[in-house]
Formats: structure tokens, sequence, C-alpha cells
């Protein structure tokens, strides 16, 4: 299964490096509303048994929230959910969300929304001492388009925000932290590049067949995409 994953991305590299040329851009969620955002964390009732997830701290964040394909609203599409957050030694912390089912077996598929409050997950399992883990984001409030007008007016009133919970194995979801958003940043779309799988949280690997396939077609759609400036 590694070997098909990591071939079916570099399979993908292709297409993902020719849109991105094409776009001069992200081949993916190339139009997005860059918040900054406050991220909480409480840990669980219960520990996790994974540290990162068990600490308690607040720290500063950038928020991306975006639509995958680019479809023009009110067109669902699978919308993204990007975080960064300062890491301990000075690299950033990246998580990437986009829209699922919240149950068992749905928290696996993407699902086409057009609100922008909806339901994120993982999808891509993350290795840990405490077995895999797989993070998600629900929405506090409903009713926010998706375009990035709509969310950085949202993000301008207090209206975006997120309980944030994790799952190990097939358990049930539990929160650790809250995440929200003070206003859309200034410049509205600054030259970010999230990578999930090159910077996890402390004690998180990204594993399993999305993230090996995941590496070899965001790379290459990464590297041609990014603007010569940056």
């Amino acid at each position: 299964m590694r070997d098909v994953a990591e071939a079916a991305g570099r399979l993908a590299a292709v297409p993902f490096g020719a849109v991105a040329r094409w776009r001069r851009g992200r081949p993916l969620h190339p139009r997005g509303a860059v918040l900054d955002a406050v991220l909480e964390r409480h840990g669980g009732r219960t520990p996790f048994g994974v540290p990162w997830l068990d600490a308690v701290r607040c720290d500063r964040v950038v928020v991306r929230l975006s639509r995958g394909a680019g479809l023009p609203a009110p067109l669902p599409d699978v919308l993204g959910l990007a975080i960064r957050l300062p890491g301990g030694d000075g690299a950033p912390v990246d998580l990437l969300l986009s829209t699922t089912g919240s149950g068992r077996l749905t928290r696996f598929l993407p699902v086409l929304r057009s609100d922008a409050a909806a339901t994120y997950g993982s999808i891509m399992a993350y290795r840990s001492a405490a077995g895999p883990v797989r993070l998600a984001a629900f929405p506090e409030r409903a009713g926010i388009p998706s375009d990035p007008g709509p969310v950085a007016g949202a993000a301008d009133r207090g209206a975006v925000a997120f309980t944030l919970a994790a799952a190990i194995g097939h358990r049930g979801w539990r929160s650790f932290a809250t995440l929200r958003a003070t206003g859309a940043h200034r410049p509205p779309e600054p030259a970010l590049r999230f990578d999930a799988v090159r910077n996890p949280p402390p004690g998180l690997a990204a594993d399993g067949p999305l993230a090996r396939f995941r590496e070899p077609a965001y790379a290459t759609a990464r590297d041609v995409g990014r603007p010569s400036t940056t």
C-alpha cells in the first residue's frame, strides 16, 4: 500500500503541477479568506495521552478558509480550513482540514458544502503513542457563505468560531481546543503555504495512505505554484 500511495501521489503531481502553472498559484483552494485567530487549547476531560492535545495553552494563529476547487459560490465545494500556529522549535505547526462527515465512517469522506460554518476533518491520520489520531473542527455558528469576502466580514464581526476535537482510532470525538477568529488578516492574502505532512504537531506524525499520496503530489504543486517573489 505504501508504494501504491506514493506512486499515485507522483502521478497526481503531473496534473496538479499543470493546474498550478495555469492558475499561477495553488492548484487547489486557489482563493481564500485569511484570518487572524486565537487557538485556546484546554485539553480533554480525560487525557488523550498525546502531550500536544493535553496541553493548556493559548496561541495567536493564522487561519485560511477556502473553496477546494475554486468553484464560484453558491455552488457547493469541498471547503478547507487551514490553521498555522507556532511550534516549540521555531518551525510552524500546520493543520489542514476539509469538509467531511463526523460519524465513525463518514469522517473519512469529503463532503461538498456551501456554508463555511461546516464540519471539517483531517481525513489523514496522525501516528501517535496513543494510536492513530484524527482531528476535526465543529462550527459554533452557522450561515456563513464560503466566498472570501463574506468569510472575512463574518470574522470581523466575531462570528467565525470552532470547537476543535480529536478522535483516537475509531473512538468518538473529544474536544481539546477552541478556535476564534478575531478579524481578517492584513494583507488579505499573504503567500502562505500550509503543509500538514511536513509540519505536524509535536508528538504526531502524518501517517497512512493519504499522507504518502499527499507528500509527492503537494510538493510538486507547491513548488510549481510558488510565486517567484517568495
